[in-house]
């Protein structure tokens, strides 16, 4: 695959470079966890539902949602997923930064392969919204993925900091 930071991504067509963008902040939300104790990956430092451990959560949650949702239609109680984004931070007590990044990469595995033979100017009818082009999707979890990267950085130095 390319990356941003490969010569050809420069080169590459717009359905690559959104894809790559999007793997390099999977990657940057599920490396949020490296090193850190299951006690700090649960560390609530702001008034919110928001920790770490959570933040994953709900990244694996978004994925969900904008692939498997939106693509097939299917409901989040059908699908097991909670009813809005700020049940989806809530942890329950056999939660672990292993189960959780599994977790997280099970949903982006499946994200992918949902993609693997589409076009950005396909249409997907299943979000609530109606039907959205597949760019208009990569954009939103793009966004999505990038604001919670930067949650994950100020949790993570946080955290690093209290050591």
């Amino acid at each position: 695959m390319t990356t941003p930071d490969h010569p050809d991504f420069y080169d590459a067509d717009v359905d690559a470079q959104l894809r790559a963008f999007v793997e390099e902040h999977r990657e940057m939300i599920a490396s949020s966890l490296d090193g850190l104790s299951e006690s700090e990956a649960r560390r609530q430092l702001v008034s919110s539902k928001t920790t770490l451990l959570g933040l994953v959560k709900h990244a694996t949650f978004v994925e969900r949602v904008w692939f498997e949702e939106a693509r097939t239609g299917i409901s989040r109680a059908e699908s097991g997923l909670p009813a809005g984004p700020d049940e989806s931070f809530v942890l329950a007590p056999d939660d672990t930064i292993e189960s959780v990044r599994s977790a997280f990469e099970t949903a982006c595995e499946a994200s992918r392969a949902a993609v693997r033979s589409t076009h950005g100017k396909d249409i997907w009818s299943g979000n609530r919204r109606g039907p959205l082009t597949l760019h208009w999707i990569t954009m939103q979890i793009l966004r999505e993925h990038a604001q919670h990267c930067g949650h994950a950085d100020i949790l993570r130095e946080q955290i690093l900091d209290a050591r």
